[in-house]
């Protein structure tokens, strides 16, 4: 609350429906001091377990699509809770009134569904999940909660027909586009929050859409960062190092640049990632560890075997290698300078516009806005 993010209106749902009440027995919640995943059963630390349920913290419940098996964490987290923090700032942008029906994509736990309601009435909500067993457990802990939403198994990417039109759409997974499905099924003037972002990295930003007059098109701004999980036909295609760079970086052209380190290795929520992924498309970043005082960061394209590399050295000059049809390093030295210019903004400046053709992104002003 003394953050703004938990408002008013959504304190009585946050005192009535406890996140404990959808977690499983064994959780994985994200240790802040670690810096890992820690596995905490309730049956061995009942107090450890009631801890992190309560904690500002996301707890995965789901590894590897459910094929993980062991208290050891998995490769992938694939199901999870997420941080109270970031849930009840994305209600808070949703908007919700009495009387309107909420279509959820990704049921996780059944948490989010409970939340909203028991602000709105069972009959006002319904939920998607693609994955069989995380709907079962959702459906199961709401029907003991006494909340029995509606848990539909499917693909969330096709929305839910049966119930349209909605009166909000809210997404608990990551996206590289929104489906053309959840504009059809939100009513005119109605609100479409989710996690977007690019290929350029993990990263996401809420984004709220108002469903234009006609129906054919949603355009908004973002609110700020987030990280989810990927809608699972959405998820980042893989990026073998091998097929790129087939000899080493000495085989790309050379140059240098006198950008810091910290403009592509810093924190990873700088609006910086955001506004390099929305200028640079169909590219993917990936910042090596650094090591004696060098960190190479790289840069493929997802269209062809384009690539670029920038080795940053501790008191030096960053020299930079690239290679293929798309100079990938000069897309991302113009990106960069483009966001310079106009001021470093963050991202409340940014928005996204979703029509039938595609979708554009915009900086200030929906009528300057180019492809993403």
């Amino acid at each position: 609350m003394a953050g703004g993010v938990l408002s008013p209106d959504w304190t009585p749902a946050f005192a009535a429906v406890p996140r404990s009440a959808f977690l499983p027995e064994l959780i994985w919640p994200y240790d802040m001091e670690a810096g890992r995943s820690v596995a905490v059963s309730m049956a061995q630390d009942p107090d450890a377990w009631a801890r992190y349920a309560d904690a500002d913290v996301p707890v995965v419940t789901q590894w590897d699509d459910g094929r993980h098996t062991g208290t050891a964490p998995g490769r992938e987290p694939t199901s999870s809770a997420s941080m109270p923090s970031v849930v009840f700032r994305m209600l808070r942008d949703l908007e919700v009134r009495p009387g309107h029906r909420v279509l959820e994509i990704g049921a996780g736990t059944g948490w989010n569904a409970a939340l909203l309601a028991h602000r709105l009435g069972t009959v006002n909500v319904v939920t998607v999940e693609v994955d069989e067993a995380v709907a079962a457990a959702a459906r199961r802990a709401l029907e003991i909660f006494g909340l029995p939403v509606r848990v539909v198994h499917g693909d969330g990417a096709r929305g839910f027909p049966d119930g349209a039109p909605y009166d909000r759409i809210i997404a608990t997974c990551g996206l590289r586009s929104v489906p053309r499905a959840w504009v059809e099924q939100c009513r005119p003037g109605g609100l479409i929050v989710a996690p977007w972002g690019t290929h350029y990295g993990n990263g996401d930003a809420v984004v709220r859409l108002t469903v234009s007059h006609d129906g054919e098109s949603a355009s908004g701004l973002f609110t700020g960062p987030v990280e989810f999980m990927k809608l699972r036909s959405q998820r980042p295609p893989s990026v073998a190092h091998s097929e790129y760079v087939t000899g080493g970086v000495a085989d790309g052209e050379e140059s240098s640049t006198a950008l810091p380190e910290g403009e592509f290795a810093g924190e990873r929520f700088e609006p910086g990632h955001f506004a390099l992924g929305l200028r640079v498309p169909d590219c993917r970043c990936v910042v090596a560890d650094k090591r004696d005082g060098a960190r190479p960061v790289w840069w493929y394209g997802l269209t062809d075997r384009s690539w670029a590399c920038a080795m940053f050295r501790d008191g030096g000059a960053a020299r930079v290698w690239q290679s293929g049809p798309r100079r990938l390093w000069d897309e991302v030295e113009a990106a960069h300078r483009w966001w310079r210019e106009r001021g470093r903004p963050g991202y409340e400046r940014f928005g996204l516009t979703v029509t039938p053709q595609g979708q554009r992104a915009w900086l200030d002003d929906p009528a300057d806005s180019w492809p993403v």
